[in-house]
């Protein structure tokens, strides 16, 4: 198993012959029991364009996730719901990542956030403006905001697990989320939350310094009670006139921090004479917020369709959110040379409060012309960041410097405009011939805005006679230099058609084409067969060539901070790829990523019980990643006589990482109702991934340099490898008896490597489970109760070494899949009407 131990891969095949042989033992009983549950025939929409398609009917594999089970979920993200719900589906929950602690990334097969592709009613969504640039899972991405729909509008997702660029256009490499709007003329619901995160956090501490007047042995393991969330939420059906609805859904969150830092084992202040400072043995040792970010935020979303006749109806939605987010950086302590004491006197800890609003609106007509079902639609959506830092300094002002700062942020939009037709041709073959034909427009804008002049000046103020940073510690603002008003836009087209050949074998094939303004044009095609060797059992098989098209976020995306090296300013830069510096360095103008997808599954269908299984191969040339940060003093000279004075470095997206990843998904359900105890919903379900970097970038210019500096060294490339489960599991049993019900959750995640500049600062994240249990009782008809916990055994990833953790600011890694904040209780009141 590449990047993994050779007894590891055979751990990986013994564990994927039994999870595929147990499949096959769990189908048994259904033959004796094949009465007592009916398979349920889930309409899909996702990865077909032919009417009637069901999920275990379908070329590949597809996932619904019903409205009833994303509120069987403590945590009210739709991430979140994914995440338990989904084998290959990860949301690692990082923290003291600047504006990624608002906007966090999950990932589909291990694949990139951005290489997914977001559907709202079967339409392409608009992104996040943010770019993840910090060492997390997703470095470098821009991913869709899940977060920004709430969950009350929701009706079901669908989840297609196979690449689909042929068919949706670009990011569907790892496959696409299709969130399917709630379709309602009456009735509603009001539901009402509260949880808190009620847990005891373990944490590996250091010795204090010699002869300290304070201690942290006795605080490394510590009660919490916090991360206190209220969520307020509801959606009404309204019928307009006689042949239309309105659903009207909102939902307001109030979200508190959490804390998991370890106890601070460091001096604070300097001496008085030789004895440590009596403030020692007093100040808050939990200095640290590392955790769950300060959340309040509101949502309202609107979704309606109007009949016009038979043959004619009219659809649209509109969205609107807004996200006050407040999360953390490191602690500064009082001796801390970024601090000034006459300002913060215990030293501070630096907020970073970006404001998130997201707008969405769209509409479109169907109607039929002659044999043709025609869909015309156009989508607008944006996403704006706008950062304030808070309880900070701008070290270089001094003594007068403010502790809050407007630093600017980042905004895009995106347009949408589609135009398809559906319709049956008679050809002989075992079916009519589905043929979908489409045109798609698409205009995209990404801006970046400068802060306040003291967000990013360096005021001149020196420490002990040599220069000191300028800029809001923790989040220099953007400079005028930074500014960007970027746009470009596509135009594509595509053909799809599906059929029986036979009356047991289903054919599909798509071809589509796109022209990008800023990098030319992709050819993409796929083809997918499926064969039912009887009723109960089919085999199904794909292959395609995809493309993500480079985004805006990562061609334009800049900033800058100014360093002070021997006393000598230099500018270290976030680069874009088509800047003069970073074409010095070697960069070119970014292309599309490349991929090719194989699938082979089999479906098997026996009453009650079905088991999709389901091998992938993912193939992906040409990768956009963010380069190191290059500043060496080679690199240096280099720009220096290249006539770039004072730029000391930086660093730039990049084209050129190849890896492989394949992987299996197995999807076991198994419904059984008894006259004595009730209804049961048992599904099992697992996923075994890996992926191998074959190829990383480099350029002449740089690798001429001595030393010759890495472009994407260990840490990233090991991220890519091993920075998600190689395994993970899940298992669910959901039960129902008159006014009662229950639901028990498992998940077991798979190792998980944290990796570090050297194998000698690896820290191998242990397989963990993690259960959730959920119990309901409807009160009424129309009234239900609700108490549960997630991670009800309160786990923990492992614990990093005060070695890996020498500000005692993070005691867990950010690459930990299940995050790091302990067990989380709830209750919950649903009323509906």
């Amino acid at each position: 198993m590449p990047g993994h131990p050779q007894g590891d891969y055979m751990t990986y095949r013994a564990i994927l012959f039994a999870a595929a042989s147990a499949a096959s033992l769990l189908a048994q009983p259904a033959l004796a029991q094949s009465a007592a549950g009916a398979e349920v025939q889930e309409v899909i929409v996702t990865g077909t364009r032919a009417e009637g398609r069901t999920r275990l009917e379908s070329l590949a594999p597809v996932d619904v996730i019903s409205q009833d089970a994303l509120n069987k979920v403590g945590v009210t993200e739709l991430n979140q719901a994914l995440a338990v719900s989904l084998p290959s589906f990860n949301f690692p929950r990082p923290g003291l990542a600047d504006g990624t602690d608002t906007i966090r990334p999950a990932t589909l097969r291990g694949m990139a956030p951005d290489q997914t592709l977001v559907l709202v009613n079967s339409k392409r969504r608009h992104s996040a403006a943010l770019v993840n640039v910090n060492g997390t899972i997703g470095r470098g991405s821009s991913a869709v905001d899940l977060n920004t729909i709430p969950s009350g509008i929701v009706q079901s997702i669908e989840v297609l697990r196979d690449g689909a660029s042929a068919q949706y256009g670009s990011d569907a490499i790892a496959g696409v989320l299709n969130l399917r709007l709630r379709e309602a003329s009456q009735g509603g619901n009001v539901t009402a939350s509260y949880g808190a995160r009620v847990t005891t956090v373990s944490t590996q501490v250091a010795a204090v310094p010699t002869g300290a007047n304070w201690t942290v042995a006795d605080k490394a393991e510590y009660d919490r009670t916090d991360g206190e969330t209220l969520n307020l939420s509801g959606w009404i059906g309204l019928p307009l006139g006689t042949e239309g609805f309105l659903t009207l859904a909102a939902e307001y969150v109030d979200q508190e921090n959490t804390i998991r830092t370890a106890p601070d084992w460091r001096q604070q202040y300097a001496r008085v004479g030789t004895a440590f400072d009596a403030r020692e043995a007093t100040i808050n040792r939990y200095s640290a917020w590392y955790g769950e970010p300060k959340i309040e935020q509101w949502t309202l979303f609107a979704n309606a369709g109007y009949d016009l006749s038979d043959t004619a109806s009219l659809y649209g939605w509109a969205s609107y959110q807004n996200r006050d987010s407040t999360s953390a950086g490191f602690f500064r302590r009082p001796i801390d040379d970024r601090n000034i004491t006459s300002i913060h006197p215990d030293g501070f800890l630096p907020l970073i409060n970006p404001v998130v609003e997201d707008f969405a609106v769209g509409g479109g007509l169907e109607w039929q012309a002659g044999a043709w079902d025609m869909d015309a639609s156009l989508v607008y959506g944006s996403n704006k960041m706008d950062f304030t830092i808070r309880n900070t300094l701008n070290r270089s002002i001094g003594p007068t410097s403010k502790t809050v700062f407007a630093a600017g942020g980042y905004e895009y939009d995106q347009a949408v405009f589609n135009l398809s037709g559906v319709r049956q041709y008679d050809t002989g073959l075992a079916s009519p011939l589905n043929v979908a034909a489409g045109l798609e427009v698409r205009h995209e804008g990404y801006g970046i805005f400068a802060g306040e002049p003291d967000s990013y000046r360096n005021g001149g103020v020196l420490l002990n006679g040599a220069p000191t940073p300028g800029g809001a510690q923790v989040f220099p603002g953007f400079q005028p230099a930074n500014v960007v008003d970027e746009n470009r836009s596509s135009v594509g087209g595509y053909l799809d058609m599906e059929a029986n050949l036979t009356d047991a074998l289903l054919a599909s094939a798509a071809l589509r084409a796109e022209s990008y303004s800023d990098f030319g044009e992709t050819f993409t095609g796929k083809l997918a067969l499926r064969y039912d060797i009887n009723d109960s059992f089919a085999l199904r098989a794909s292959v395609q060539n995809g493309f993500r098209a480079p985004s805006l976020q990562q061609q334009f995306f800049t900033t800058t901070s100014t360093n002070f090296i021997n006393g000598v300013p230099f500018e270290i830069t976030t680069f874009p790829a088509e800047s003069p510096v970073a074409v010095a360095l070697g960069s070119k103008s970014l292309e599309a990523e490349q991929s090719v997808n194989f699938a082979l599954g089999a479906v098997l269908r026996l009453g009650a019980v079905n088991i999709t299984i389901d091998a992938y191969r993912i193939l992906v040339e040409d990768r956009i990643v963010l380069s190191e940060n290059l500043t060496s003093p080679a690199v240096r000279n280099f720009l220096t006589s290249r006539g770039f004075i004072g730029i000391g470095g930086g660093r730039f997206f990049i084209n050129g990482v190849d890896t492989e990843t394949q992987g299996v998904d197995i999807v076991g359900n198994y419904r059984l109702t008894t006259d004595q105890i009730g209804a049961f919903n048992f599904t099992l379900a697992a996923n075994f991934n890996e992926t191998e970097v074959t190829k990383v970038p480099a350029t002449a210019q740089l690798t001429a340099l001595s030393p010759s500096p890495v472009l994407f060294d260990r840490v990233n490339v090991l991220t890519f490898e091993q920075g998600t489960p190689d395994s993970k599991f899940t298992g669910s049993v959901d039960w129902s008896m008159g006014a009662f019900g229950a639901t028990l959750r498992g998940t077991r995640y798979g190792e998980v490597l944290s990796p570090g500049t050297t194998a000698a600062l690896d820290l191998v994240l242990k397989p963990k489970v993690v259960l959730d249990l959920e119990g309901r009782w409807n009160v009424t008809e129309k009234v239900r109760v609700s108490v549960g916990a997630d991670n009800i055994l309160d786990e923990y990833p492992t614990g990093t070494p005060p070695a890996l953790n020498t500000t005692s600011n993070t005691p867990f890694s950010n690459y930990a899949p299940f995050g790091r904040s302990g067990r989380y209780v709830y209750g919950r009141v649903s009323v509906n009407f």
